[in-house]
């Protein structure tokens, strides 16, 4: 890459400068180390975008046509919500060893097991396309679940160790983008690809072909991982991620980091209403067929185009909220403010779900995803800023391993109340546990620590400056 040649040519000691540093106790000469972005760190987030992306669309791939899945496989409701919700469920005991990996090997390495699992997943659920073979599909998506574990807490994590301190939110939202543009094309693809056909065997037929599709571009993607992604820049790319090189390279312990953000009160607020956000989402996401069809038979195209309209404005909404973030650092006020819109999107959701108009569908899905989905960022760049310098990853994990925890409950409840009152008590029930999210988010204690480390750091340097003047004024003076 040019970048890195540039800095290769013109500072030819500056990694070993790293080295050397690092070794300095207590992070105290964090302001003196050099920093660098390189170019490549666009492609290196893009990429992870790309496997994002594959692993988020076999997520809804299942739940956005699932009464064509319940009819083919001859199993009950609950049943195929098991293949959106083993998503959820391999998080929960899976996610403090993947942290610890990750924090152990780096993102290389999490990154080539992520897609390993998400490749081999995709192959197993080509096998699956036989009316009889539900477990092994069940198989295939519990291998893509478990890869999901390697890719959820990463964006926050890759902003932080590849990019500037005016881009981290911006990055971040790219990460998350990807995610999200997985799941859009789950809500919009599927059911094109595989139609509301009577006949088994060529509803066998357009199921295995949709399998072979996600499959082709899972093993594309894999192979650009392995010959492309890179652990680290060589230089960090800010002051804060220098010194926080050196405090979690001398004597790190995991099981401490994790203990010190339990105790961390204003994080663990936000562990809990970032759950429920995001939970809701997930109830959301899986169900959204049932509800469609609920009210609007004979529409799973329909739905499926639901589901992408409340994405992409969602995609959206968290790319405005990133660059709202870098720009102006107002991590806790943008936090509350989408959070109530996220309330009113849902509330303006529910009570017009049952008027009979899709285009009205249509508008207000879209609003409520702007909001919703335009949140994930969000929590992420708080939760690294009321953390900091704990690791990026372990904050994300313990985000994310909420939202799992939340997202089985109100996808099994909301799908119980939806079988015995309808559509609109389950989206009420939604509702209740995103005003109790708003308040909780208002309580949270705005401490910025990141952004505290980059002031001091840029005073410190400021004061060197002026200090090394003043001795050239004095040395002059002698002479």
């Amino acid at each position: 890459m040019k970048g890195d040649q540039d800095t290769k040519e013109t500072s030819p000691d500056l990694g070993k400068d790293v080295r050397i540093q690092a070794d300095i106790p207590n992070g105290e000469c964090g302001s003196a180390l050099p920093t660098h972005l390189y170019k490549r760190r666009w492609v290196i987030v893009l990429l992870f975008s790309a496997y994002s992306l594959s692993n988020a669309y076999q997520w809804i791939q299942y739940g956005i046509i699932s009464n064509i899945i319940m009819k083919f496989y001859n199993v009950d409701g609950f049943a195929a919500d098991w293949l959106s919700m083993i998503y959820m469920l391999a998080y929960i005991p899976f996610i403090f060893p993947v942290t610890w990996l990750l924090e152990k090997y780096g993102l290389r390495c999490t990154a080539l097991v992520a897609n390993a699992l998400n490749c081999a997943g995709t192959w197993i659920k080509v096998a699956s396309a036989r009316p009889d073979l539900f477990w092994v599909t069940l198989l295939g998506q519990s291998a893509s679940a478990l890869a999901q574990v390697f890719i959820l807490g990463i964006p926050s994590n890759l902003a932080s160790v590849w990019f500037g301190a005016n881009e981290v939110s911006t990055a971040c939202s790219i990460g998350v983008f990807g995610n999200q543009l997985g799941i859009a094309i789950g809500f919009l693809v599927p059911p094109m690809l595989v139609p509301n056909v009577k006949d088994v065997d060529e509803l066998a037929y357009h199921i295995r072909f949709m399998f072979y599709i996600s499959a082709g571009v899972a093993t594309f993607i894999f192979v650009l991982v392995v010959i492309v992604f890179q652990e680290r820049p060589e230089i960090p790319p800010t002051r804060s991620q220098a010194q926080a090189r050196i405090s979690r390279s001398s004597d790190y312990s995991y099981m401490a980091s994790i203990w010190r953000l339990l105790c961390n009160k204003a994080f663990m607020l936000l562990v809990i209403s970032y759950g429920l956000n995001v939970g809701s989402f997930y109830a959301i996401s899986t169900l959204l067929n049932r509800m469609i069809i609920d009210r609007y038979p004979g529409e799973e195209l329909n739905a499926g185009r639901i589901g992408l309209t409340i994405v992409i404005a969602g995609m959206a909404g968290s790319l405005i909220c990133g660059l709202w973030l870098d720009k102006t650092k107002t991590y806790k006020q943008t936090t509350l403010v989408v959070y109530i819109l996220s309330l009113v999107g849902m509330l303006v959701y529910t009570f017009t779900l049952n008027l009979g108009h899709l285009w009205v569908v249509f508008i207000t899905a879209g609003v409520l995803g702007f909001f919703m989905t335009g949140y994930l960022p969000l929590g992420f760049e708080f939760a690294v800023e009321l953390t900091f310098p704990e690791s990026e990853g372990t904050s994300s994990g313990l985000l994310n391993f909420s939202a799992q925890i939340f997202g089985i409950v109100f996808t099994i409840g909301q799908g119980k109340i939806i079988d015995k009152w309808g559509t609109l008590p389950g989206n009420v029930f939604l509702c209740i546990f995103l005003l109790i999210g708003t308040v909780i988010t208002g309580f949270i204690k705005s401490d910025l620590r990141r952004q505290k480390t980059n002031k001091q750091a840029e005073v410190q340097q400021l004061s060197k400056m002026a200090t090394d003047i003043q001795e050239g004024i004095l040395k002059e003076r002698k002479f």
